[in-house]
């Protein structure tokens, strides 16, 4: 088999890389999509997962309970750093992506032979949440081998525009997963999918494993690591350099609190949080959904590359201060340039002029209302005060708090109606009454303005390539050769898997505690405010180090 050295030739240029080169992008980008791809498909069939494999439970709790186990795979994928990273760092950065790469297609490919809840009980979730967790694992070691693999590869001063390729593939990969499902979903027909051709993207898996492995079979080790194992400069306990020695770990944390942390939330609330949004809050059809976050993600992507070869030119630092600075001002609840108000007045007009007309209120004992947040799958929230803001959370109702007299059940007053918890047949009662004051069950396809929903998503995509595109040269560019591996992948995974992964939960838990439901984007804009001032004070600029130190 031909493996690709690339000290030992170099060919001609054409669009500023070699053919050599073009394949170590092509070919850790590949990968890397086809990475995404499999994680990313699970958060895209969401809701219908939920109803499969979470049936036990009212419909508002499977949802949360979908969006937990989809942030399982998010919460491990620091112990993946930490396994992989090591092993990267001591093996070697081609073997250990192989590695990671077959453990995210096996997974994938046996949540799509699964059986559901209703065959197999409480076994059904317990297994997809393992398997999400073996995805997560792998995940945790593929990002780091990927964009450190790629810029070491790097001529000098181009290390922010080839790495920008690897960051491409997280889009990419929910492109291609969008994609493949609405392709699916038209040819057999919606209820055909919902029965069983949901399995279809996830067995799909196997078919892009193989590819890929093929394709990464063909490189050769990174020069940079494979100079310094040949000189006995490697690190025998990468782990150890990267985190137990203070001015490495130094570099960690700040790496992770003023980098990774601010663009995990820009990302997740920009592409994951925008799919929910419009499909749970705003009730657009699934479909149409799906087919307005591709189109803003096919205009958007190139910002990726954009910003990543403008990172080589100004630096990395001024592009993702940028992105978290614009996050902030247009996340912000109650801001009169709210960007995801913008979508509700383009999607869903009539759900707008509702929640301006007829105010809602919850009037309960606050010892009885709970922040519905379950990181670890095992709370039940059964209080009558539960039970009436997640009624309203699921149909898009904005409502006021009111205290009641200690042991009293929650009542839900709706303009002059008022609806006890207790009620028999609540949830039917409850829908009535909403719909009578203007709340629509669903957006009407007619409403939508689709230009204008499409603009609004596609900057929402273009502050994601703000603050990914020259993030992943940054963090190869903070740390030496020795640890690079392990250094940026912990932080890394941390921000993105636990302050990204938890995000759509989080955000949902908040507005189903206070009852707005733009509330919940105060968690993005904290955490991308932080960031901000992190970076701007502690972090240095990284450009034009020498990346074979250490």
């Amino acid at each position: 088999m031909t493996t690709i050295a690339m000290a030992e030739r170099t060919p001609r240029r054409f669009g500023g890389m070699t053919g050599d080169e073009r394949l170590v992008v092509f070919a850790s980008s590949l990968g890397t999509v086809f990475e995404w791809y499999d994680f990313y498909i699970y958060g895209t069939l969401g809701v219908i997962l939920a109803g499969k494999f979470f049936s036990g439970v009212n419909p508002t709790a499977a949802f949360i309970f979908t969006l937990l186990a989809f942030a399982a795979g998010f919460a491990v994928r620091p112990f993946g750093a930490l396994i992989f990273g090591r092993l990267g760092d001591i093996v070697g950065r081609k073997y250990t992506f192989l590695v990671t790469m077959t453990l995210m297609g096996l997974g994938t490919f046996l949540i799509g032979v699964l059986p559901t809840y209703a065959a197999w009980g409480i076994a059904a979730p317990m297994l997809l949440i393992a398997l999400r967790l073996v995805q997560g694992l792998a995940l945790g070691g593929e990002y780091g081998g990927a964009a450190t693999y790629v810029a070491e590869h790097a001529p000098p001063g181009k290390r922010g525009y080839f790495t920008s390729w690897i960051q491409t593939t997280a889009t990419l990969g929910l492109f291609m997963a969008l994609l493949v499902i609405l392709g699916i979903r038209t040819a057999m027909g919606e209820e055909a999918f919902v029965s069983w051709g949901w399995r279809l993207p996830f067995l799909l898996s196997a078919v892009l494993l193989a590819v890929s492995i093929w394709i990464r079979m063909k490189l050769a080790e990174s020069p940079v690591f494979q100079k310094m194992k040949d000189e006995g400069k490697g690190s025998k306990a990468p782990l150890t350099e990267a985190f137990g020695n203070w001015a490495n770990a130094k570099i960690a944390i700040l790496a992770l609190f003023g980098a990774t942390a601010g663009e995990a939330v820009v990302w997740y609330s920009g592409q994951f949080y925008a799919l929910f949004f419009l499909t749970q809050t705003l009730k657009v059809d699934a479909v149409t959904a799906n087919i307005l976050i591709a189109v803003s993600l096919a205009i958007g992507t190139p910002g990726f590359i954009l910003f990543g070869w403008l990172s080589d030119k100004i630096g990395r630092k001024p592009i993702m201060l940028a992105g978290f600075a614009l996050a902030v001002i247009t996340y912000l609840p109650g801001s009169p340039v709210n960007i995801f108000q913008a979508i509700t007045h383009y999607a869903n007009p009539k759900l707008e002029k509702a929640l301006a007309s007829a105010p809602v209120t919850v009037i309960a004992d606050p010892s009885e209302c709970s922040f519905q947040f379950n990181p670890v799958g095992i709370s039940k929230f059964t209080t009558s005060c539960d039970i009436a803001k997640s009624a309203l959370v699921v149909r898009s109702v904005n409502y006021s708090n009111q205290e009641a007299p200690k042991g009293t059940p929650a009542v839900v007053k709706v303009g002059d109606e008022t609806i006890p918890v207790t009620t028999q047949n609540f949830a039917q009662v409850l829908t009535a009454a909403i719909a009578k004051h203007g709340y629509p069950t669903k957006a009407d396809a007619a409403d939508i303005n689709y230009p204008m929903t499409v603009l609004m998503l596609t900057i929402l995509v273009i502050y994601v390539t703000l603050v990914y595109g020259p993030i992943a040269a940054w963090l190869v560019e903070l740390f030496p050769t020795r640890i690079r591996y392990s250094g940026l992948s912990l932080p890394y995974h941390i921000g993105n898997g636990w302050f990204g992964g938890f995000l759509p939960a989080t955000v949902f838990a908040i507005v189903a505690a206070t009852g707005n439901i733009y509330s919940g984007l105060w968690y993005p804009v904290v955490i991308a405010a932080m960031s901000f001032v992190v970076a701007l004070i502690f972090l240095p600029e990284t450009k034009d180090v020498d990346l074979s130190r250490g």
